[in-house]
């Protein structure tokens, strides 16, 4: 089972890495990608008291793929696997008021990483996205990089959207032979201010990724995404689904992302707050379990390329809380023409 739990993830990330390196953010273009019809879904499983599920074998899970029962495969050993991290910070507009909150960062990321071989990069962001340091497992490195992780004099625009596509694609220059967990640590405002890089393409890159996006927030927010995403019935229609994510990220960017890749949200006003939030994102990257499969339709048809939803339920413990990935994006075809402002 070992083998072939790394041979699938060979598949999944051989076909993410096939791209080229990341340009400026508001000269990356949308582009085709070769992928695994792969679909990887770390799980999170906690008791209706929050206590964490061990233990669950793979028939315990029922995964619906638009509605369609899927047969899902579980690797028992994800501990092996290592972590590519990149940080996203913003430093411009209210960032200024919160950076004394985050003095203690670097020491709370390694609370993040745990023992898990891993490599780091860093980004922060306001009107323009810069990266502090690429990939790097140098601690020396890293730490050179955090110092230089200071308030931007930028009072107008926190491209968060820009910045989140930007971290996205710097996955894409890691070599086929790199097959370790790839997970964003979103920090940052509520909402978008400027990004160049269309919603829906955003949407769906991130549908389409094998990352987690976790995120801690400037400032509390509600997102009503689950609420807009159809439980049961007709599946939406590719152009439908999207719409429906681009109007969740023009309500809470952070939580919409959490939400549509399987990672944890929370938010913080104190330092106290801040620690929290992180604490909680390391429980949730050390106590999950990694499920995959093969989409498949009920009468053998081809899979329909677009936005998918993901349900997954455990009838053996019906009252738990479940996290997953909400969405995954099949085929290589562009996203549908949603517009990023609403329609009159």
């Amino acid at each position: 089972m070992r083998v072939l739990s790394i041979l699938l993830l060979l598949l999944a990330v051989d076909a993410l890495a096939q791209t080229t390196a990341p340009a400026p953010p508001d000269q990356t273009p949308f582009t085709l990608r070769s992928q695994s019809s792969l679909v990887l879904v770390p799980t999170q499983v906690q008791t209706h008291k929050g206590d964490m599920l061990y233990d669950l074998q793979p028939t315990q899970f029922t995964l619906l793929d638009d509605g369609v029962p899927q047969t899902i495969h579980l690797d028992e050993d994800t501990d092996a696997l290592g972590l590519n991290l990149v940080v996203v910070v913003q430093c411009s507009r209210s960032a200024f008021t919160q950076f004394g909150h985050m003095t203690g960062l670097p020491a709370l990321i390694d609370d993040l990483l745990g023992g898990a071989p891993h490599q780091i990069a860093l980004i922060n962001y306001g009107s323009e996205v810069e990266l502090l340091t690429s990939f790097t497992h140098s601690d020396k490195r890293l730490a050179d990089a955090f110092t230089n992780l200071q308030p931007c004099d930028d009072e107008k625009d926190a491209r968060t959207l820009d910045a989140v596509d930007y971290a996205n694609h710097l996955f894409d220059k890691l070599p086929a032979t790199n097959h370790d967990r790839r997970a964003i640590l979103l920090i940052g405002e509520t909402r978008d201010h400027g990004s160049q890089t269309r919603t829906a393409v955003v949407a769906a890159n991130l549908a389409r990724s094998n990352t987690v996006v976790d995120a801690i927030s400037f400032n509390p927010g509600k997102d009503d995404l689950l609420k807009m995403l159809p439980f049961g019935g007709p599946a939406p229609s590719p152009a439908e689904a999207i719409l429906l994510l681009v109007n969740a990220l023009r309500r809470n960017v952070p939580h919409t992302l959490t939400n549509m890749t399987g990672g944890e949200y929370s938010n913080f006003n104190s330092q106290k707050g801040f620690e929290k939030g992180v604490h909680r994102l390391a429980n949730h990257i050390h106590n999950f379990y990694l499920l995959s499969f093969q989409p498949t339709t009920a009468d053998g048809a081809p899979v329909p390329s677009g936005i998918h939803r993901i349900t997954i339920k455990i009838p053996d413990y019906p009252d738990a809380k479940i996290r997953f990935r909400l969405t995954y994006y099949f085929g290589s075809a562009p996203p549908p023409d949603v517009p990023d402002s609403p329609q009159n």
